[in-house]
């Protein structure tokens, strides 16, 4: 999931600052003076003044800063993609890949992912214009002043000047974009060349009226784009997707991801990740082409199925918030919103959705289960101070078991539950599973919740409590809760099993199933097996010796496994958890080497040590395959 708040578009009034600058005159002269003084406060009238001052065309300027936010400011708050203001100037810190989409968390090469000079154009802006950095993120103003800024050294980097042609602004536009790929950078002038002749309004979410009049006769020099020799990238020819799919590429920020040969170069791809856009279909896109944020190898529309192909899957995308997953995975992103009961999730975008799943996994032999077609909140917090703060898409409204189905893989089948150590596979139902979950106003960024408010909807999930009664606490996962008391909250994923995910069977009393789980014995009701269905042929581990087994959420080669002059990446045991001797855990796979990559080189470093993926808890862990016996 990428959090992003929506766009509110409404009618405009135009203002007397627009109508001077387009020529037109429909009020009186008192009307105009009071429009002016009014005007002289506002967000247009800083980018018509920021625009003479850098000599760069007003439709410029206003075009670029639509398409980096439409013209909202966020108050000076930092946008997931790590930018500032109206002109999104970005500053992205080692601290931000450690814990966002990257989750590079522990890698010793974070000061150089970091280091783009697309990620840090705040500061560029700052050296240009003379305002302190503290001003350019939280005055919008100072914010448009930089981004002009930044446009006019571009433009006199790439023809020698400031032209009052619009059109001679397509190299400056595309190296705004901040991309180092030659069709991305060109796709985002593209765009913003587009809305110049179009024109477009908006009414930001402080009330600021902005508009830009259509152009219709401005010419962009395309030719120009050869000028920044940009790095030749995929073309929309070549999308990986079944030729039965409506599918186009266009390509995320380079700063998104890595370039990598997977794989070739014996990165194997051995899961694909489930996630849900929290935004609208065009935002994501828009969101996944500035540097700094995440990316997705594809995006599918919710309307009509239609996908975007966006990172190629030999190349790495940062999209599940743990650096070892990204390595090892394929990220899809489907327009919607989790806290929205599933009313996004449209028949169609199951279907495509489903469709281009069996299309990569036959092609990588990537297994039709719940465990390698995982959820982004299946994924593991990489390190323990992020664990509690993973994402949770596409939630529990993501109809799993219809999903399973169309792949051809279902997880159910004959109801019940097994002895004492057998597994079960959970199996509950969508429609007929009526759970009651709470919604707050942080859960939906549609806002269309302004307080929490209780409900009842089909849900994927079963509820886990402490002992086998319905009026026995949730359960709470340990890095979320301290107390161990969960919460009915829909974001709230540690007190839940999900449809498709295996556990071992601890415990029967009465109508009621107990599950190893995050260390400890939940309970969840399941009168006769209804949310159950035997498992077989699965592989089981637990404790090899007399202490606890120490869990993980990435799986890096030991420090003396790097060869000289690479420096390691590092990995400790989360804190929070382990299997503590007596438990048993479910894995559907072998170990698989410890391995680690260096885009700067394309070296791959493989360990001699193998680590088990396994269910742990709502979501995956991972252990070393010495500390545990399998069965």
């Amino acid at each position: 999931m990428h959090e992003r708040k929506p766009r509110r578009r409404l009618s405009l009034i135009l203002t007397a600052g627009v109508l001077a600058a387009t020529g037109v005159t429909t009020a009186s002269p008192a009307a105009q003076a009071a429009g002016d003084r009014t005007a002289a406060d506002s967000r247009q009238h800083a980018f018509e003044r920021a625009a003479a001052e850098y000599d760069v065309p007003l439709p410029v300027l206003l075009a670029v800063a639509y398409h980096e936010s439409a013209w909202d400011a966020h108050a000076g708050e930092r946008s997931t993609g790590g930018g500032y203001g109206p002109m999104h100037l970005t500053e992205v810190t080692t601290g931000m890949l450690a814990a966002g989409d990257a989750g590079a968390v522990g890698r010793a090469d974070l000061a150089e992912l970091a280091s783009a000079p697309s990620l840090h154009t705040l500061q560029t802006a700052a050296r240009l214009t003379g305002l302190p950095e503290k001003r350019l993120r939280g005055d919008d103003a100072a914010n448009i002043r930089g981004g002009a800024a930044l446009l006019a050294s571009y433009a006199k980097n790439t023809v020698g000047g400031t032209p009052k042609d619009p059109g001679k602004w397509y190299a400056a536009v595309a190296r705004y974009s901040g991309s180092s790929g030659q069709q991305a950078a060109g796709a985002f002038a593209d765009r913003v060349f587009a809305t110049i002749e179009s024109g477009a309004e908006e009414t930001t979410r402080d009330g600021q009226h902005i508009e830009l009049p259509p152009s219709p006769n401005v010419r962009p020099a395309t030719g120009q784009l050869s000028a920044l020799h940009l790095k030749a990238t995929a073309t929309t020819g070549d999308t990986e997707c079944p030729a039965t799919i409506d599918c186009t590429f266009l390509p995320a920020a380079t700063a998104n991801g890595q370039v990598s040969d997977r794989p070739a170069n014996g990165i194997r791809i051995d899961s694909i990740v489930i996630h849900d856009t929290e935004s609208s279909y065009d935002a994501a896109l828009n969101s996944f082409q500035k540097p700094g944020g995440g990316s997705a190898h594809y995006v599918i529309r919710s309307s009509d199925g239609a996908v975007t192909q966006m990172v190629p899957t030999k190349d790495i995308s940062f999209q599940a918030g743990n650096y070892s997953t990204n390595l090892h995975s394929i990220g899809i992103e489907h327009e919607g919103y989790a806290a929205a009961g599933g009313s996004w999730y449209t028949e169609t975008e199951y279907e495509t959705s489903a469709e281009l799943v069996r299309y990569l996994a036959g092609r990588f032999g990537i297994p039709l289960d719940r465990q390698h077609i995982i959820g982004h909140d299946n994924v593991p917090g990489p390190s323990s101070a992020l664990v509690s703060g993973m994402h949770w898409d596409p939630g529990p409204s993501w109809n799993w078991e219809h999903f399973m189905r169309l792949l051809h893989a279902p997880v159910g089948g004959r109801h019940g539950v097994g002895p004492v150590g057998s597994v079960v596979t959970i199996t509950p139902g969508y429609t007929r599973n009526q759970q009651n979950v709470q919604v707050c106003p942080s859960d939906d960024p549609t806002g269309a919740t302004p307080e929490c408010t209780e409900r009842t909807q089909p849900s994927d999930f079963v509820y886990l409590r402490t002992a086998p009664s319905a009026t026995a606490p949730l359960f709470g996962d340990q890095a979320v809760h301290p107390d161990g008391v969960g919460t009915d909250r829909i974001s709230d994923w540690g007190s839940t099993a999900a449809a498709g995910q295996q556990f071992v069977v601890a415990d029967r009393q009465g109508d009621w199933t107990a599950i190893w789980y995050s260390g400890t014995k939940v309970w969840f009701l399941n009168p006769h097996g209804c949310n159950t269905t035997p498992a077989h042929d699965v592989t089981v581990v637990g404790a090899a010796g007399t202490s606890p087994v120490a869990v993980y959420g990435s799986s890096y080669p030991d420090a003396n496994e790097y060869p000289a002059g690479l420096s390691p990446s590092t990995q400790a045991p989360l804190a929070f958890y382990s299997i503590p001797v007596g438990q048993a855990y479910v894995t559907t796979a072998a170990p698989a080497p410890t391995d680690d990559y260096f885009p700067s080189t394309g070296q791959v470093v493989t360990g001699g040590k193998s680590m088990y993926t396994i269910q742990y808890n709502h979501r995956t862990a991972l252990v070393y395959a010495s500390d545990v016996t399998a069965r």
